[in-house]
């Protein structure tokens, strides 16, 4: 059975097409009717703004190149665009616009001498048949699209023997049509190098043999010379060197790789020579599950297009009503001057095609995650970066999120005269081995350094308890390892002395039980991540409500908000998972509602606020497929650029809907008060196309950056610290604000780039 499938997948092949014809999504239902009928086509999707098909086909049933010719027996323009290969080319107007528009341009010489009015219909015959074949096509399959409205207009002008309209007509939507797919072709130009980045070859380190990437398998050993990409996600097993991040993390400092550093497909081995010991399939590295994510991301519809598009399903019906009232009416009541009723029936009938309109939305979506995504700021689906303009209130995880989640262990101590210290950090260390916390890792480093060497294997029964820590059998011993929230599963009840000392330091304690007794206990150490208090400050400046959601206790927590600023309007003190998913469903209340967190315990919370943010790379793999953002770097000060940019996309959607409606409006007033100008309406439908893409366009660009603020501690910032009834103690720890310099930037802000480079 397994073969089968195996056998199945390998028939079935991803092709992408560059589909020149798809103008808007009503184009969308004639591909449909053109690929549902193949055999071999299993399924298929449709990016308008890029004017991207991709199909999903057998292999042995239908090629790429049969799929091309029946998309283009439908005059779509199709082409084959090879996976991941940018799609602009340099292109010219056809040889039909330009003959027509020099024929036109000789016509206007009849002034001098009146038979060359005559090149005024030829340019027509000249350049008319790109419109006529696309609109023969949209006819035979029950289709009025404006290909079918325009050569309507012109073949009413030319009977009413106005040439020189007629052929101002082709000429102009010849060329608005070829500036508009220029348009296109370059705003898909990020994402088709977004598509790009993943090197397609490896090269073997043992036999120096160069292969193709998806031929790699897992626990291959490559080798990556300086300047090369990296081919896939692995671990460097030989070597060291620098490693630009800057593709998938939107970084721009370089990141140290050693031994048994992690390496991501598609970054740059800036200097060195590495050996990579692959981790994952090239299908299943970072950069092809992160093309994939904005790939759906760009084939997904948001609330306002989809209404837009419901609306346009009535709109062209009701506009060629009305046009044909104003022809039909006229003639029926024998008023003077048909020929200006004509004219005006041919403007409103030009007018009925909707495409500006049903662009405005998804031009600006698509710009805005294309952007996104090279910016390290990964947006599921257009719906998410609607929502996103409109937070009011962004709460945080501490541990991982506002702090480094880089622990450091100190005070680790038996309790028991009858186990030794190492014995007891051998235990604790094999069962926090098992565990993706960051304390975990923390300890485990803490008993490499005292020459303990954990032993995982040696563990039965390991589980995991979200908000109180972990539990594990090793050598006959029950052991649990937490915050004192865990006693209570260990059996024992009693408080521990010297606790309360520490906690209103800023410190967290761990405890350790063996069965119902309290054997050992330890502190953990950790810090603000650099621009914290910074980030925290521009959402403040967005008019956003701020908030930290921890497990920790409470000076832990006030510990922080002084290393913060007072940044945080409110702070919330030890919970658990599920107090941080109530708390969520109350600020949602008062407004829509963001979560930014990176561990198991923020799931709840991410999966119920409107919008989760996950730490991508850094994040547990639960936070990251419940968010709907994945931040792929730990700089937080990514989250409020990404929200100036989804403002932004809200308002470039509002722009172009404006521009849409008022441009095609002010021609129709334009006929209504005795100025019916058909090549002015033609103009105009495809112009605000035009305009529409390069409105949206600007958000590719980057937003100028407003000049370093330094968020130093004010104690005159009021902060508000609520507390629930349930007690916890995460297991992270707060460095206390009075330890650091008192000559450094509290915040963090002004630490320099090597700061910023370890963060």
């Amino acid at each position: 059975m397994a073969n089968v499938e195996e056998t199945t997948k390998k028939k079935l092949q991803t092709s992408y097409f560059d589909v020149v014809g798809i103008c808007c999504s009503s184009e969308v239902s004639l591909v449909g009717d053109v690929l549902r009928p193949l055999d071999g086509v299993k399924e298929f999707s449709v990016i308008v703004p890029s004017r991207t098909v991709i199909v999903v086909h057998d292999i042995l049933l239908i090629s790429p190149l049969q799929i091309v010719k029946a998309l283009n027996q439908a005059r779509l323009e199709a082409s084959v665009r090879p996976y991941g290969e940018t799609s602009l080319t340099s292109q010219w107007p056809s040889p039909f616009a330009v003959v027509s528009g020099v024929l036109l341009v000789l016509s206007f010489l009849k002034y001098f001498y009146s038979p060359l009015e005559w090149f005024a219909l030829v340019a027509v015959v000249a350049g008319v048949f790109p419109i006529l074949a696309k609109a023969v096509a949209s006819v035979t399959r029950f289709r009025v699209d404006i290909n079918t409205l325009t050569l309507i207009a012109v073949i009413a002008t030319v009977c009413m023997e106005d040439y020189t309209e007629a052929a101002t007509i082709v000429f102009l939507f010849s060329v608005a049509d070829w500036l508009e797919s220029s348009a296109a072709h370059k705003a898909s130009t990020v994402m088709s190098s977004l598509m790009s980045l993943a090197p397609r070859k490896a090269v073997i380190a043992e036999t120096g043999l160069e292969v193709d990437v998806h031929e790699v398998g897992i626990d291959t050993v490559v080798s990556v010379k300086a300047g090369e990409s990296i081919p896939i996600d692995g671990v460097v097993v030989d070597g060291s060197c620098d490693v630009d991040e800057k593709t998938l993390t939107g970084e721009s400092f370089p990141v140290s790789k050693q031994r048994d550093s992690t390496v991501l497909a598609a970054t740059i081995n800036l200097n060195g020579y590495i050996k990579v010991k692959t981790t994952a399939l090239a299908t299943d590295c970072v950069v092809a599950k992160m093309t994939k994510l904005v790939e759906e991301a760009q084939k997904s519809q948001t609330k306002t297009q989809r209404f837009i598009d419901k609306c346009s399903r009535y709109y062209t019906p009701a506009v060629v009503v009305v046009a044909a009232c104003f022809a039909v009416i006229p003639v029926l009541l024998k008023v003077d001057n048909l020929s200006h009723w004509f004219h005006l029936a041919l403007v409103v009938l030009v007018s009925g095609c909707p495409c500006g309109l049903i662009l405005s939305t998804p031009v600006a979506t698509f710009c805005a995650l294309t952007k996104a995504a090279t910016s390290g700021f990964l947006i599921k689906t257009g719906d998410c970066l609607e929502t996103l303009a409109k937070i009011r209130i962004a709460a945080f995880d501490k541990t991982g999120t506002i702090t480094k989640a880089e622990f450091t262990v100190s005070d680790f101590k038996s309790l028991s005269r009858n186990i030794n210290l190492k014995t007891l950090l051998y235990w604790v260390s094999s069962i926090e081995s098992k565990s993706s916390h960051p304390m975990a890792a923390a300890l485990i480093d803490y008993a490499r350094s005292v020459s303990v060497e954990p032993t995982p294997d040696m563990v039965e029964n390991f589980q995991n308890f979200p908000g109180e820590g972990v539990y594990g059998r090793i050598v006959g011993q029950d052991i649990y390892i937490g915050n004192k929230r865990i006693a209570q599963r260990a059996g024992y009840l009693s408080t521990v002395p010297g606790a309360e000392a520490n906690m209103k330091r800023g410190k967290t304690i761990g405890y350790i039980y063996i069965g119902e007794e309290l054997t050992g206990s330890f502190n953990l150490l950790d810090g603000c991540r650099h621009g914290a208090a910074q980030a925290l400050q521009e959402l403040k400046s967005l008019n956003i409500k701020t908030a930290m959601l921890t497990g920790d206790n409470r000076d832990a927590a006030m510990s922080i908000q002084e290393q913060l600023g007072n940044a945080l309007d409110i702070v919330h003190a030890e919970l658990l998972p599920q107090d941080k998913a109530r708390i969520i469903d109350e600020f949602k209340s008062q407004g829509p509602t963001m979560m930014v967190g990176d561990g198991l315990n923020d799931a709840p919370a991410l999966a119920k606020a409107d919008i989760g943010i996950s730490m991508g790379i850094s994040g547990s793999a639960l936070a990251t497929e419940t968010g709907d953002i994945i931040l792929m770097s730990n700089d937080i000060n990514k989250i409020p650029k990404g929200m100036r940019l989804a403002r932004r996309s809200h308002k470039k959607v509002i722009e172009n809907v404006v521009l849409s409606v008022g441009i095609k409006g002010a021609i129709m007033v334009l006929g209504l008060v005795g100025y019916p100008l058909i090549w002015a309406a033609v103009l105009a439908d495809a112009g605000t196309c035009l305009l529409v893409i390069l409105n949206s366009m600007m958000l590719l660009r980057d937003e100028r950056e407003a000049p370093p603020v330094c968020y130093r501690a004010s104690p005159s910032s009021p902060v508000k610290l609520e507390e629930p009834e349930v007690d916890d103690l995460e297991v992270g720890l707060l460095q206390k604000s009075g330890e650091r310099s008192k000559k450094s930037c509290r915040s963090g802000c002004c630490s320099g780039p090597k700061d910023k480079q370890q963060n």
